[in-house]
């Protein structure tokens, strides 16, 4: 009986010193695991817009809404066949909405009233194309249309050609790759300071792809951004 007393007691210290060295080790691998460094990966493409969009508007005034009608009509005609003369398709071209207002209408300026033309009409005209060369040169060569007495301009006058690029999911896995190899090499030069090594990726926190214009005078050319948050193992 003391024999088998013994037993218990031996069988129950050793379990005591196997617990505790395993409650040790996961202190130690927790400890381990929380030496680690956060990081930011930049990755900056600069890409050429492959879609623009040319809102435009054609503009009159009169005094008479038939002659109105058939004027505008007659210009909106002429605006179609010089984008086709330039060489854009007719899926390329969007004939619009027309919009006429009336200034004797506006009961809230009575001094619109004596105004000469009564009538200012609005049609909408677009021109949607991949071709960005093709339409800067149709912009220059637009001019003409104003020697003939047709009044255009664009609908948005802050950004009179919205320029598009429409590339970006081609780009995001490269993007990608390159923003966390940056991540890394800022990591290592921090490790080296503390004299560690980068291990394995802990947490990835991608950001989100920003499109912007290179600058104000060439809004085709877009700058493509990604800046990744990762954290990196610390490893003795």
């Amino acid at each position: 009986m003391n024999n088998i007393g013994w037993l218990k007691i031996a069988i129950i210290c050793l379990a005591i010193v196997i617990a505790g060295f395993f409650v040790g080790n996961m202190h130690k691998t927790g400890k381990k695991y929380d030496r680690y460094v956060t990081v930011k990966g930049l990755s900056e493409r600069e890409v050429k817009a492959d879609l623009a969009v040319w809102p435009i508007n054609i503009t009159l005034t009169g005094n008479n809404l038939g002659v109105l009608k058939e004027s505008i009509e007659t210009q909106s005609s002429a605006v179609y066949d010089f984008f086709i003369s330039q060489g854009f398709d007719q899926n390329d071209l969007t004939r619009g909405s027309t919009n006429i207002s009336d200034a004797r209408a506006n009961l809230y300026n009575s001094g619109q009233r004596n105004v000469e033309f009564r009538y200012l009409a609005k049609s909408e005209f677009t021109v949607r194309t991949n071709d960005i060369e093709r339409l800067q040169k149709a912009l220059s060569a637009s001019l003409e249309l104003i020697s003939k007495g047709i009044l255009i301009g664009s609908k948005n006058t802050w950004r009179p050609i919205e320029y598009i690029f429409t590339g970006l999911n081609e780009l995001k896995p490269s993007m990608i790759e390159e923003a966390t190899k940056n991540a890394r090499e800022v990591a290592e030069k921090f490790a080296k300071d503390s004299n560690a090594e980068v291990g394995n990726i802990r947490i990835a926190r991608q950001g989100l792809f920003s499109i912007n214009d290179r600058d104000e005078n060439t809004p085709e050319i877009k700058i493509v951004r990604v800046v990744s948050t990762i954290d990196f193992q610390l490893e003795d």
